[in-house]
């Protein structure tokens, strides 16, 4: 089917009728760097928590699913990412015991425990929450 100036003018006033691209709202960007095998046989992760919000955080608490290399749950783990200051990205190391890197197939964020902002009441931190990952294992939601 050739388009015909009719169409082409009915998809001109489409696009123009959508309006201007929604700003994204500003994100926190949690992202699993490396893993690192630690003396004792367990993995030590790399996070960057990239807060590209307008506020400082003085309270946020992750607790992670770690899954072992056939997907199963093998452990909990509560990790305190605090503070993370407005406009700025953080390294923030921790250890998992008893399981070695090439055995974590996932980590999954369970919850936020706690996520509050400087002076401020706690919100829900989700909406605003990005995860990724540069390791084997993805970090999902």
């Amino acid at each position: 089917m050739k388009p015909t100036p009719i169409m082409a003018a009915l998809l001109a006033a489409a696009l123009a009728w959508s309006g201007p691209a929604q700003a994204e709202e500003p994100q926190l960007v949690v992202e699993l760097n490396k893993f690192e095998p630690t003396d004792t046989g367990g993995c030590r992760a790399f996070f960057l928590f990239r807060n590209g919000t307008e506020m400082s955080f003085e309270a946020f608490e992750m607790s992670l699913a770690i899954l072992d290399g056939d997907g199963v749950i093998d452990r909990l783990l509560s990790i305190d990412a605090a503070p993370l200051p407005v406009s700025r990205t953080v390294l923030k190391l921790f250890e998992i015991p008893q399981i070695a890197c090439d055995d974590i197939s996932e980590i999954l964020l369970h919850d936020l425990t706690a996520c509050t902002p400087q002076n401020a009441e706690p919100m829900d931190c989700f909406p605003i929450l990005s995860l990724a990952s540069k390791t084997p294992a993805p970090l999902a939601k």
